[in-house]
């Protein structure tokens, strides 16, 4: 694979970088500085579509020109949208929620660029069944690292895999990106060339 022009990914997340890395050898990782609250009567899916595309704007903006690629994350149960736990209790509080249940990853993504502005702004939902989590295994898991950092407070290819028991939809989205649809969406838009 190879790109037409300098490309940019509009993110600071290792998980991103980390997949489109796989693919894509050279790209410069440039994260955007916006507000990432949710807007008052907003779904999960408006929400990642607008900071998506706000996120890649955002760094279009200083770097005309160049593809950019913003994605968003979140992780919803009954309707509630799940970001990064600030505490230990807050990372057991959200492992409670989607302990035995089924959950929704939906990660929007927006490529800017080719002197086109928005060229596509599309999300992708996943569906993640988590076995029941004992309090023992709740208490470990708030003690590590990981929750802290991740929508919904867990990693799917990190310590929390065991406490996963099914995945409907794409694997890469639970991470953070939706490699298919992003990879696909970009050849169309002709920010990338398979060679």
């Amino acid at each position: 694979m190879s790109m037409q022009a300098s490309f940019i990914l509009a993110s600071a997340s290792p998980r991103r970088r980390e997949l489109l890395g796989a693919l894509i050898p050279d790209f410069e990782i440039i994260p955007s500085d916006i507000d990432e609250r949710p807007l008052d009567e907003e779904s999960p899916e408006d929400h990642v579509l607008r900071l998506s595309r706000e996120k890649a704007l955002a760094v279009s903006r200083a770097n005309p020109g160049r593809w950019v690629l913003g994605a968003d994350t979140v992780v919803v149960i009954d309707g509630e949208m799940l970001g990064k736990p600030a505490t230990p209790t807050d990372a057991k509080r959200m492992l409670g929620l989607l302990s035995g249940r089924e959950h929704k990853v939906v990660t929007g993504f927006a490529l800017v660029g080719g002197g086109e502005g928005v060229v596509v702004n599309d999300a992708v939902q996943s569906g993640v069944l988590f076995k029941d989590i004992s309090e023992k295994e709740m208490e470990w898991y708030a003690r590590t690292s990981e929750p802290y950092d991740k929508a919904g407070g867990y990693a799917v290819q990190g310590k929390a895999s065991f406490f996963i028991k099914e995945i409907h939809g794409s694997y890469t989205n639970v991470i953070g990106l939706p490699l298919c649809e992003v990879v696909t969406a970009m050849e169309k838009a002709g920010a990338l060339r398979l060679v």
